[in-house]
């Protein structure tokens, strides 16, 4: 076993499936069978999971909708989309937690480091909705900052691809992917793996990234037992 304690980091668009918006119960229930796999090899597993499959902050400026607004509704969407995980991951037989950055005593429990921690140590998996609770910051940033918080091995973001290209590689078919690359090199050619907030908070904290693709079966178990699986980036 390579990792002890792992973040995972899904954006809310991969609930999606095939659908246009929404989530899809398929897509849903592939994912909460993949992170049993990781649970039952007694990994402590926290989630981060977006709310782009429902609504984005950052496009809520161009409906006319104050900024600060539309990044709560975006926080909201992550409570939901954490409440369907919850939900599929509990059909599974697996114990979880739904944290909330945001206080909502009614459907969850409010972000406390400690509890969450002690979540972890019990073998529970962990869900961090609502982001960090404040406007102005992404879900990658709400994962950087909850993985430092829980003192994670590693922050694993989950994408449909398989990897950190040199190149966009579902627009460049030269795009050729990095096995391993450090926090420098990814500033340097300017790659596009968090927004810069979220990859300056691992790159001060010694807190490695792998970037990997989340929707090819056993890739999170495969990943975390120590094979190497998409693009580790660390110093």
């Amino acid at each position: 076993m390579k990792y002890k304690r792992i973040l995972l980091k899904l954006s809310g668009e991969a609930l999606m499936g095939d659908q246009k918006f929404g989530i899809d119960s398929e897509r849903l229930e592939t994912y909460a069978l993949e992170i049993q796999k990781v649970v039952e090899n007694g990994i402590q597993i926290a989630i981060v999971i977006g709310g782009g499959n429902i609504y984005r902050g950052i496009q809520a400026e161009k409906s006319g909708i104050d900024r600060v607004q539309g990044d709560h509704m975006g926080m909201l969407a992550t409570v939901i989309n954490g409440m369907a995980l919850q939900s599929a991951l509990e059909s599974q037989g697996i114990y979880t937690r739904l944290m909330s950055g945001i206080k909502m005593d009614q459907i969850c429990e409010t972000f406390i480091r400690r509890r969450a921690v002690r979540h972890l140590e019990k073998g529970r998996v962990v869900i961090f909705g609502a982001g960090t609770g404040n406007p102005y910051f992404t879900t990658d940033s709400a994962a950087s900052l909850r993985a430092i918080e829980i003192e994670a091995d590693v922050v694993l973001k989950g994408t449909r691809v398989d990897g950190v290209y040199s190149a966009d590689p579902e627009k460049n078919p030269d795009a050729t992917r990095f096995t391993t690359i450090s926090f420098k090199d990814v500033y340097q050619k300017g790659l596009n793996v968090m927004d810069m907030t979220a990859f300056t908070l691992c790159k001060e904290n010694d807190l490695p990234i792998v970037v990997f693709d989340m929707n090819k079966p056993d890739n999170l178990r495969r990943l975390v037992m120590g094979e190497k699986v998409g693009t580790l980036i660390s110093m």
